[in-house]
């Protein structure tokens, strides 16, 4: 029996509406009635992820900005990590050959430098929001992450300029097939998990975890039950072939593998 459930937002526990289900609540709730810890690790920004767990009234540690922030049950800050300043002015300031729009998060919010009111879709079911700032006039330091927003062939292109660029001073990853990350070294959801089970007297066996982007592989290979969405991105399937696909989060499958998991565990379980 696993004794932590690590879970992924978008494109795993939020349907493509970006809500979270009635039948995903339930089974999270039953799994905390089971006495399982339950770590939301998301890309998404811990203002806003304390946001929803107010909605929702439930207790769970949270992963955000992709691993840069853990915080308690309470809202304690227990582990951050920042870009180094000289990575997050180079990419800030420097001309990139890409059409995608650029997005700085620090722990005062997200910052951009124009409106997308396009990108408030993703926000709409927690209202979180950007600010429109001059980006060339912020001050490097403390910045959580850097991410691009377009279309993937460009992301992918840039991706490439990036790596040439930053070398091993940054972590480079897709989150999503329109959203590319430029994170602190060393840092991804599988390293905060580690972190935070090794904090919680839990071993990473006992965990298990659910996501559907580049930005859940540490995680997922970390942990003792991983577990990709049938809605995951081809990458992340072909870097992972040995973990089982469940169903798509338009269907709410991490609730109908749960409950699988809950009451029949000694069943197979095939994608509804």
């Amino acid at each position: 029996m696993a004794r932590l459930a690590a879970f992924d937002m978008d494109g795993t526990l939020l349907m493509p509406d970006h809500r979270l289900g009635e039948q995903t609540l339930d089974t999270l709730r039953r799994l905390r009635d089971r006495d399982i810890t339950l770590a939301f690790a998301t890309g998404r920004h811990a203002l806003e992820m304390r946001h929803l767990l107010g909605m929702i009234t439930l207790e769970a540690y949270l992963i955000t900005g992709n691993g840069t922030r853990i915080h308690s049950l309470e809202g304690e800050l227990l582990h951050r990590q920042d870009l180094s300043p000289d990575v997050a002015e180079q990419v800030i300031h420097r001309q990139w050959d890409t059409q995608a729009s650029l997005h700085v998060f620090n722990d005062s919010g997200w910052l951009t430098g124009e409106e997308m009111p396009l990108l408030l879709d993703f926000h709409i079911y927690s209202g979180f929001k950007y600010r429109v700032v001059d980006l060339k006039a912020l001050s490097p330091n403390e910045v959580t992450k850097i991410c691009f927003c377009g279309d993937h062939e460009d992301l992918e292109r840039l991706r490439i300029q990036l790596h040439e660029a930053l070398g091993d001073r940054a972590h480079i990853c897709f989150s999503a097939f329109d959203c590319l990350e430029v994170l602190p070294v060393g840092c991804n959801k599988g390293a905060a998990l580690a972190i935070l089970s090794d904090r919680l007297g839990i071993a990473m066996q006992d965990c298990m975890a659910f996501g559907d982007a580049m930005n859940d592989h540490e995680m997922l290979a970390a942990v003792g039950r991983g577990m990709i969405m049938g809605n995951a991105m081809p990458q992340l399937r072909a870097a992972l072939p040995h973990l089982p696909v469940i169903g798509h989060c338009q269907n709410q499958a991490v609730s109908h593998y749960l409950t699988h998991w809950l009451t029949t565990p000694h069943l197979p379980y095939s994608p509804e």
